[in-house]
């Protein structure tokens, strides 16, 4: 069995605890909240009936509108298993459990599992073909069996029990007994079952799951003896061969994680060259301020949910999926573990802060599908996008979102050798290992609202090593890694770096302070962020943005919103020279900073009026109402 993995290690979620006020109350509200309601909307709608129905436990037909509704039944034991690795519970244990026994039921003798056929092989024809395998770039075939493989392999860790695994294994088997070099060549029209490969791959040490997933990448865009799926469905051309990001973005997150995980497990350095390019393409020409992704998906496109052309990033049309931003998290973090460098965390960190967690209310129990920057109250996709809603017929996000809060701890430390990165920044405690020895990290911080973070070594015995602090590109004026965007001011902030109390140093190498010394137990360091109120302009090419200004403050994007500016905010503008005022309210949306100053009301003789911002990801709370995070920066 291979021993190639990524060149950097990430320490797992589960050796990390947060003790935090930013992401310890959201994944405990994920806990009691998401995740109860996922259930629950599962249960109703017929989602976890359709296994017990498979199973021939229960009559009746498909309940659903499609066939890849039975994701949502796996993302949810996914979420489930992550949230009971560091949070024990019975009762939620039991009921995966019990939901299991029925997907284990209604697995076909032969491994495969798709409820849709089982129940209903006439009616799965529309969306499946006539017979299995036979329309798989419609069906969802794969894709399916992609959730249930990483929602097994979730499981089994977290818990210790394999039956979810070995229904995974046996569909598996099946999968790999159908395609392959000498067997059936195609690919699923929406990648996901290469992700579950590799962690199958991964938790059983047999390559052929991984030989298997590389199969499936290597298909896309060769098409002898099959038809071509598109370019929609990452198949028009060879992944080898992709210079610009294009098609479906969920696809294509996944896609371009799915090659991180092979390259790195075979060492196919091919893959790292292409994602390497289309990483530079998304970043420096497709990528929204929110970390967001998916300029398109507006009524009256061809087709949506799709990058748009390079440099197109509408604000009101935006469609910026849930599911987009959680997977280029998980894209991002893939290519620091391959490359070690800060600029892909810094756009993990953009996404986590903003484009991800704006996808569900602060209470937890309401969600938004598209993330656009901008809503006149009446524009809408579906009913649900400008006012949260409960649930979606097209469900993924909900779920998605549930099983990417409890695993977000997993960002924030990585090592190689004797290196220990420190990723991202949260009150918390750790005990990693750093070759052989187990050092306890402890951070102590009220970021992102505050740019001091104080770090406590302590390591088993002392000994010499390297930490490894990332400092953020927005605290060295760039607020992502391209020219995409830029700080008015263009100014760099001054970073403050101590050890033990006496200045040091930023010897900064791929954006991280790399601190080599002898640690001993209580050494600390400390770094000190600056945090001004920055206004950032766009690219002259993106012409949606032109004139105008938008505002952060550490990795905050911020917007305005109705509900605090008299119900209108269409007809403000932002003049560079109006004072923005950063103000901590612990009691105002569960406890966030927002900018106060002025503006100018272009509608009214361009009077000056009060003005009042919050966090993007706070948008949506109360109603519905205009909401803009690009102003322009002049009344007339």
């Amino acid at each position: 069995m291979r021993e190639r993995d990524y060149p950097i290690r990430p320490v797992s979620f589960t050796k990390v605890k947060l003790s935090d006020e930013f992401w310890a109350p959201r994944i405990e509200t994920n806990r009691t909240v998401t995740i109860p309601q996922i259930l629950e909307r599962c249960k109703e709608t017929g989602r976890i009936d359709n296994f017990s129905k498979a199973a021939g436990l229960m009559k009746g037909g498909y309940a659903g509108a499609y066939p890849f509704d039975d994701t949502d039944v796996y993302k949810l034991i996914e979420a489930a298993g992550y949230s009971l690795s560091n949070h024990p519970d019975s009762e939620l244990e039991k009921t995966m459990d019990d939901v299991i026994l029925k997907i284990e039921a209604a697995q076909e003798k032969d491994g495969y599992l798709y409820t849709w056929r089982t129940i209903d092989p006439v009616g799965a024809a529309d969306w499946g073909g006539p017979t299995r395998w036979s329309n798989i770039g419609r069906s969802h075939e794969l894709y399916n069996a992609g959730h249930l493989f990483e929602a097994a392999v979730a499981y089994y860790e977290s818990t210790g029990k394999r039956r979810l695994l070995d229904v995974a294994l046996r569909f598996a088997d099946l999968v790999d007994s159908v395609f392959g070099p000498d067997k059936k060549h195609d690919v699923d029209g929406h990648p996901e079952v290469e992700l579950g490969l590799v962690k199958l791959s991964r938790v059983t040490k047999q390559d052929k799951y991984l030989r298997l997933a590389k199969f499936f990448i290597d298909q896309r865009g060769h098409h002898e003896g099959r038809k071509s799926h598109g370019e929609y469905h990452l198949d028009g051309k060879p992944v080898l061969e992709m210079v610009e990001a294009r098609g479906h973005v969920v696809r294509a997150a996944y896609l371009f994680s799915s090659m991180a995980d092979v390259s790195a497990l075979t060492g196919d350095a091919a893959y790292i060259a292409a994602i390497d390019r289309l990483w530079v393409n998304v970043v420096s020409k497709k990528f929204y301020i929110t970390g967001g992704m998916g300029a398109i998906g507006e009524p009256g496109r061809a087709v949506g949910e799709t990058f748009g052309e390079n440099y197109e990033l509408p604000n009101l049309t935006a469609y910026n999926e849930t599911c987009a931003s959680i997977g280029g998290a998980h894209w991002n973090h893939r290519m620091f573990l391959l490359h070690g460098e800060a600029r892909f965390l810094d756009v993990l960190e953009r996404a986590a802060y903003n484009g991800v967690i704006s996808g569900v209310s602060l209470s937890g129990d309401s969600f938004l599908y598209p993330n656009p920057l901008e809503s006149d109250a009446k524009f809408g996709f579906n009913a649900g996008e400008v006012t949260r809603s409960k649930w979606f017929e097209c469900a993924c996000c909900t779920a998605n979102i549930a099983r990417f809060l409890p695993s977000f701890p997993g960002f924030m430390y990585a090592v190689k050798d004797d290196v220990l990165f420190i990723n991202l920044f949260a009150g918390s405690s750790s005990e990693i290992e750093v070759e052989g020895r187990k050092v306890r990290v402890k951070q102590e911080t009220r970021y992102p609202w505050e740019g001091a973070i104080k770090i406590t070594i302590e390591p088993e015995r002392a000994g010499e090593f390297t930490i490894a602090v990332r400092i953020p590109g927005w605290a060295q004026g760039q607020p992502v890694p391209s020219d995409l965007y830029h700080y008015v001011d263009g100014g760099r902030g001054s970073v403050g770096l101590k050890v033990n109390g006496a200045a040091a140093g930023l010897d900064l190498e791929k954006g991280f302070a790399r601190l080599r010394r002898n640690w001993k137990v209580g050494d600390t360091i400390e770094l000190a962020l600056p945090m001004p109120v920055r206004r950032v302009v766009a690219h002259p090419a993106v012409t949606e943005d032109e004139g105008k200004v938008s505002v952060e403050r550490g990795p905050i994007v911020f917007c305005v919103e109705g509900a605090d500016n008299g119900g209108r905010v269409l007809n403000l503008a932002l003049p560079d020279g109006s004072e923005l005022k950063p103000e901590f309210r612990r009691d105002f949306l569960r406890g966030v900073v927002v900018l106060a100053g002025k503006a100018m009301a272009k509608d009214n003789g361009a009077k000056e009026r009060d003005f009042l911002a919050i966090p993007y990801y706070a948008w949506a709370n109360r109603g519905p109402g205009e909401m803009a995070v690009w102003l322009p920066r002049q009344a007339g």
